[in-house]
Formats: structure tokens, C-alpha cells, sequence
């Protein structure tokens, strides 16, 4: 691709919430705008659980990136996976070939950190991704298929115990997730199946469920998920896992074919960041204009950046509104920049966080409220819709909740794709 009359190119790298809302607000200003991520869509990754329980299907969550920006004659895509950039050059090296920028903005947000359990994550089932949702959908209904023809009772609990490491917002929607299915659907799917034998587990190696949240949110999180019949374990370090058993470092075992890892994140890192330009948790650091330390034409929004302020030295909460936030800020700084005049500092306006456990319940903290409970849930709910893309999206998802609200119906039962789990 070639520019013309040396019109700016800003080359942004990834699809998420931050790269998506840069490149939409860049529209109208006199850039060129490149827009790269290894996938054509977009998916909205804090519904991810709700496929993975059959609670919405795919194309309730996703959207094509090129449908986004058909009427954006100044944004293009390409689909790509980017190996490294050469900030000297000024290039970006992909599968593709190498694309030149005359600004590199840096949103490929994060990937799972498993932490003492990297030897082991191929045993583990994560949620970051819609083939990490459908996964876990295929590993449950195949294992409660199994499940029938197992007679061994050891075994066939083996089989259909699910543990989820992890106690924070993610780890509570799929365990309560889970919970409703187990209660509502499975028995009239598996009549002849002890249910009663299928436990839950969560795991949290904190003192409490939510530690991002304030302790009320977090004793009201904990017994919804109580009532669930979820088998809690906070202050539970996990020390093993084989594929088959869960070993606890109090020495307990659990016994599950079924693990699923929620318990950390972290940024994708890229070649060509020199080593000094990232903290400790390999976050890349930025100036308070989101520009990486050292190199005026190269800035990082979202999860990859260490943006710090008085409440956070070392980051900003890698979350969502976070990046959306940054981004906004970057779209109107390069106005500034491109105009010759000088750029604002990026300030976070903290907007609280919530999390759903299942149907009617849910906490929220806001920066001057905390509510939890029905109302809790609507709001959640209203929420998440707002924020999905494409009016047909917000449309089916509403429509698909509305249904379950009253019926419990999911369309639950399909094994697509078979999963094949590593022995």
C-alpha cells in the first residue's frame, strides 16, 4: 500500500477495544490509517464466558473488522500477525511483509499468564479467546456424554467435576454460569445422570473472592455463589495439576478432568521493545501522552502500557474502559501533534467495575456507590449490551437473554468443535 502526497500513516496493531476506538475516531482527521490483528473480527471478550455456556452463540459477541469501517474510506485492515517492529525504520515486520508508519500505535492487548504453571498449560482450559469458549463448551458436554457410560463412580465424578482457578470477575461468570446450567438445563438434558455427584469448584489463592473490588461486592459475590452450591476455596494456593488431579498446597486433591485457568493475565509482548522499556509485569512504559519512553513516534494504549498515576505506579487496571479511555485521548492528541500545537496528558476516570454471578445477581462498585443484587444485574446487563457493536448484535443478545430469563433454554448441547484434550 502506498501513500500519497505524504499523507501521515499511523499503523495501529491490534483489534480490541482500544485499537478499534483509536482507528474509528481517526476517521475524520487527515491521517492514513492501517489497521492490523492476526483475526478479521472483533470479539467482545467479557461475554466470552456466556458461549462458553451456551448462554449466547458466537455471532452474538463478534463483528467483522471490515464491516466496521466500510464507509471509512481513510481506514484499511490487513489481516496479519506482526513479528516485530523496527523502530529506526520505522517498520512493522509481519506474515505479510514489512509496512512502513510514521506513527506506531501499540494495542495488542493481553494473553494468560499461568504464572508457576506454564509446565503445565497445556492441561488447563482458558477463556481469552472464542476458540477458548468453544473448548470449554465441547469439554463439558463431551465429558457429560462420557460420563453416561462410565460406571465407575470415582471415575465418572472425575469426569464431570469442573474447577475454575481464579476468583476474580471472569472466574465468578463462568462459576455461576455453570451453576444455572447444572440446576436448570442439564437435568432435563441428562435425566439419567446424578447431577448431585458434578461439584464445582472455585479456586482464589487471596484472602477473598474479587480482590479488585471493595469487600462488600466481595461477601455478597460469595454468597451468591454459595447458593449456587459452588465449592469455594479462598487463601488456596494450587500447587499442581496432571491433567486429571488438582493438588492444593495444603496437600487436599481434587479430582477433575476439567480445569479451567482464569487467575491472571498479561500484556503480548513484541520484539523490538528494548528491555528497559518494560516494568516488571512486561508492561511497555509510557509517557503521560501514552508515547513509549525513548521514541516520539512510537505510543502504547490498553493492556501493553504501563500508563502510571498517584493510585497506580505501576499501571493503570488492565481493563477495558482503560483502553477505550486512552485511546480517545490519543486520537485527539494527534490532532494536536499533526497541527503543531502540544499534546494533552492522558488523565483515567475511573468508572467502577461490576461482575454478574449468574441470573438477578451482580455487584458493582462505583466511584461513589456500591450496589449488588437485581438491580445490580439490569444494570450489568444494559451495560454489556450497549457496548457491543452492530445494532443486529445488541438486538439478538437482548432477545437471547430475555428468552433465558423466563425458560432457561440455551443452546447448549452442541459439540462444535470436538476437543481434544492434551493427556
Amino acid at each position: 500500500m502506498k501513500t500519497r502526497n505524504r499523507i501521515t500513516r499511523i499503523v495501529i496493531v491490534g483489534c480490541g477495544f482500544g485499537g478499534l476506538t483509536l482507528a474509528k475516531k481517526l476517521r475524520r482527521c487527515n491521517v492514513q490509517v492501517l489497521l492490523l490483528d492476526k483475526h478479521n473480527y472483533h470479539t467482545f471478550q467479557p461475554l466470552l464466558y456466556q458461549v462458553a455456556t451456551g448462554g449466547l452463540e458466537a455471532d452474538n459477541i463478534v463483528y467483522p473488522v471490515r464491516k466496521i469501517f466500510r464507509k471509512m474510506n481513510k481506514v484499511f485492515f490487513r489481516m496479519a500477525e506482526v513479528n516485530s517492529i523496527d523502530q529506526t525504520e520505522k517498520m512493522v515486520h509481519t506474515n505479510i511483509g514489512n509496512l512502513t508508519y510514521d506513527y506506531l500505535v501499540l494495542a495488542m492487548g493481553s494473553t494468560n499468564n499461568y504464572f508457576d504453571f506454564e509446565p503445565v498449560k497445556d492441561h488447563l482450559l482458558t477463556l481469552k479467546s472464542l476458540t477458548d469458549a468453544f473448548n470449554i463448551r465441547s469439554q463439558i458436554m463431551q465429558n457429560l456424554e462420557r460420563a453416561l457410560i462410565i460406571e465407575n463412580p470415582q471415575e465418572q465424578e472425575e469426569a464431570i467435576n469442573i474447577a475454575i482457578i481464579g476468583g476474580g470477575p471472569a472466574g465468578l461468570e463462568l462459576a455461576g454460569a455453570i451453576a444455572e446450567m447444572k440446576r436448570y438445563v442439564l437435568p432435563r438434558d441428562f435425566p439419567e445422570l446424578d447431577l448431585s455427584r458434578m461439584h464445582i469448584y472455585l479456586f482464589e489463592a487471596s484472602p477473598r473472592l474479587l480482590p479488585v473490588m471493595s469487600e462488600e461486592s466481595s461477601d455478597h459475590a460469595y454468597r451468591y455463589l454459595e447458593n449456587l452450591g459452588i465449592i469455594i476455596k479462598t487463601s488456596a494456593q494450587v500447587n499442581s495439576y496432571d491433567g486429571s488431579q488438582l493438588i492444593l498446597e495444603n496437600g487436599d486433591i481434587i479430582r477433575s478432568d476439567t480445569v479451567i485457568w482464569t487467575a491472571g493475565v498479561k500484556p503480548v509482548m513484541i520484539t523490538g521493545i528494548e528491555q528497559d522499556g518494560y516494568l516488571s509485569g512486561k508492561r511497555i512504559q509510557v509517557d503521560a501522552f501514552n508515547r513509549v519512553l525513548g521514541n516520539d513516534h512510537v505510543f502504547a494504549i490498553g493492556d501493553v502500557s504501563a500508563c502510571g498515576s498517584e493510585s497506580h505506579p505501576k499501571g493503570l487496571p488492565m481493563l477495558a474502559p482503560v483502553a477505550i479511555q486512552q485511546a480517545a485521548r490519543l486520537s485527539e492528541n494527534f490532532r494536536l501533534l499533526l497541527s503543531g500545537k502540544p499534546m494533552v496528558p492522558f488523565v483515567y476516570k475511573d468508572k467502577g467495575v461490576m461482575a454478574t454471578i449468574g441470573r438477578k445477581r451482580a455487584v458493582v462498585d462505583l466511584p461513589k456507590w456500591k450496589f449488588q443484587g437485581l438491580f445490580a444485574w439490569f444494570v450489568w446487563m444494559f451495560i454489556h449490551i450497549m457496548s457491543l457493536i452492530g445494532f443486529r448484535n445488541k438486538l439478538r443478545t437482548l432477545l437471547d437473554w430475555s428468552g433465558s430469563y423466563f425458560n432457561y433454554e440455551k443452546p447448549l448441547g452442541i459439540i462444535i468443535p470436538e476437543f481434544k484434550k492434551v493427556d
